[in-house]
């Protein structure tokens, strides 16, 4: 059993107060379609200038995939942005659920270790990156759920943008044995 409440929320991510706004970024951190975009826009320009102050690890990749980096929020609700990149779907034979998984994991670690009591998480992959929401929903809940004992984090906000989608990941969560 989490020692944090996790509980999911209609609305947009960029609107909701929290410690730390995950970002469903690419590995350029330089913006994007999606969360990455409305992100970026609400945030303003400086958050661009921050993410192109992260060093990068290879020739235009700042965040290689399951890692994350954090900065600051700027105009955004938050104090911080955690940018994180999760895997393209390519039929589920190439790591994407190890990558998922690690990609939350290192957030929360990020969030943690800079003090933060809530966070918010977009449904990292589904979008552009086609992973399937059900089985991406679980991933993030199994890795949640594997995250015990932090000194900080009191409130995990799973985000969705459609009253559809945050129906569906609301009974996904009710499913799940974290529920118990």
């Amino acid at each position: 059993m989490v020692d944090f409440s996790i509980r999911t929320v209609q609305g947009d991510i960029t609107t909701i107060p929290v410690d730390a706004i995950v970002n469903a970024a690419n590995e350029r951190m330089l913006g994007g379609g999606g969360v990455d975009g409305a992100i970026h826009d609400a945030s303003g320009p400086l958050l661009f200038e921050a993410c192109m102050e992260v060093k990068e690890v290879s020739p235009g990749v700042r965040c290689p995939t399951g890692e994350a980096r954090i900065t600051p929020a700027f105009d955004l609700p938050a104090d911080y942005v955690i940018h994180t990149v999760g895997p393209v779907w390519r039929g589920g034979s190439n790591n994407e659920e190890e990558m998922l998984s690690s990609a939350y994991r290192t957030s929360m670690l990020l969030a943690e270790e800079n003090g933060c009591e809530s966070i918010s998480f977009p449904c990292i992959s589904t979008g552009v990156f086609s992973f399937p929401f059900e089985q991406a929903c679980n991933i993030a809940l199994d890795t949640l759920g594997g995250f015990s004992g932090s000194d900080t984090i009191a409130e995990v906000l799973l985000v969705c943008f459609s009253v559809p989608r945050e129906e569906e990941y609301r009974q996904i969560l009710a499913a799940h044995p974290l529920s118990d």
